[in-house]
């Protein structure tokens, strides 16, 4: 299989697409005119269907094959948003939007599937249908669990689905996979801590809610350290600490903290929620202060599913010569409710020596769009082998 030519070819148009995209970077659902843009240029590549505003800004391109291949129908899906971080690159296509960019790369991962899109329409070499999926609100609202929950993959007959994401540090272009967890769950958490506040000349007469928050930040560590499996992955993390006053000498009635949880497995997700509320509270008890704990969880586990797995893994070495093992990642990824929904898998295409993704130095690196382009079209292909 390897990179198809078509690709190389179309290289500077899709580059092209590209960057005015990450000229252009639309945070969460507020995608309009990169939504617009995917639906004008899919029309124009001749989709037989065109479907704007599912899961509030998304689009859905169906590409029908030769033959209806006894109603086989495969999902390629690409996110759109872009990130509320000011751009440091300096690039000529750097962002025109002020705290907006897209530092994680949809920009590539939406041209890439524009290109197959465009390859599959025209070429229909398959046998079945390809449904693509552009999908915004990736970056921390969840729009493929507001897709799925509109029912896009039934809607469409959506039998298996596939993603791909960029990844630094990896040689452009090569490929690297994994069956099983891959992305982490991500939770967060917001804590009060109630305490007496008083002058602070005289702590006896107060309950330093301060020093109970510094005393909780300590002891959480003990979740992973002495609760969790030492073979387990799970991070907990405080990422925020302040007191509601600035003034040097009062002592805070109330200290707030927050932070985020990351874990590989269902069973370690609910064992860290529970240890959390159990050791701020014995904490906040020993010092004669109260807790309230907010508990929010977010993205599920991304999890990989072995024989699809496997399938990617085939067209990644067909196209680049090999497909490594890919590493756990403890970001999230809301592709994970497309695949609790569906069979199917994710993978990572390199980008080369470039920054990490959600730095502000970070851009996509375009000479990874013909490896991209042509491991969607060869899932598209392979999966939907023409008889």
């Amino acid at each position: 299989m390897a990179v198809k030519n078509r690709f190389a070819e179309w290289l500077p148009e899709i580059t092209e697409w590209r960057r005015d995209i990450h000229a252009n970077p639309e945070l969460m659902f507020d995608t309009h005119r990169t939504a617009a843009l995917v639906a004008d240029k899919l029309r124009t590549f001749g989709c037989d269907e065109v479907h704007e505003c599912i899961g509030r800004t998304g689009v859905v391109g169906v590409i029908r094959g030769r033959s209806d291949g006894g109603g086989r129908v495969i999902g390629l899906r690409a996110d759109m948003d872009a990130l509320p971080i000011e751009e440091a690159t300096g690039l000529d296509h750097a962002s025109t939007v002020p705290g907006a960019m897209h530092a994680c790369g949809h920009d590539g991962h939406t041209a890439m599937l524009l290109g197959a899109a465009r390859y599959l329409a025209e070429t229909r070499s398959f046998d079945g249908t390809v449904v693509v999926l552009f999908q915004p609100a990736e970056e921390g609202g969840g729009g493929a669990k507001v897709m799925v929950d509109e029912g896009v993959l039934d809607r469409f007959g959506v039998q298996e689905v596939y993603g791909m994401h960029n990844w630094p540090g990896h040689p452009v272009g090569s490929f690297a996979i994994r069956p099983g967890p891959f992305f982490a769950s991500t939770d967060q958490f917001y804590v009060t801590v109630e305490g007496r506040g008083g002058h602070a000349a005289k702590p006896q007469d107060t309950v330093d809610s301060a020093l109970v928050a510094a005393q909780i930040v300590v002891a959480l560590q003990s979740v992973v350290a002495r609760n969790a499996d030492p073979v387990d992955q799970l991070v907990v993390s405080v990422t925020g600490i302040r007191t509601e006053t600035d003034t040097h000498n009062v002592i805070p009635q109330r200290t707030f903290l927050q932070g985020t949880v990351r874990s590989l497995r269902a069973e370690v997700r609910d064992l860290a929620e529970a240890r959390l509320g159990a050791v701020m509270r014995g904490v906040a008890e020993a010092f004669g202060a109260t807790v309230t704990l907010d508990y929010e969880r977010g993205y599920p586990v991304m999890v990989n599913h072995e024989r699809e797995t496997e399938y990617a893994a085939a067209v990644a070495r067909a196209v680049a010569g090999g497909c490594a093992e890919a590493p756990l990642v403890l970001g999230g990824e809301d592709f994970a409710y497309m695949l609790e929904a569906r069979p199917g898998a994710y993978i990572l295409v390199g980008n080369g020596e470039s920054a990490m993704v959600h730095h502000p130095e970070y851009d996509f690196n375009d000479e990874a769009i013909p490896a991209g382009c042509s491991w969607l079209v060869g899932m598209a292909e392979e999966r939907l082998a023409t008889s």
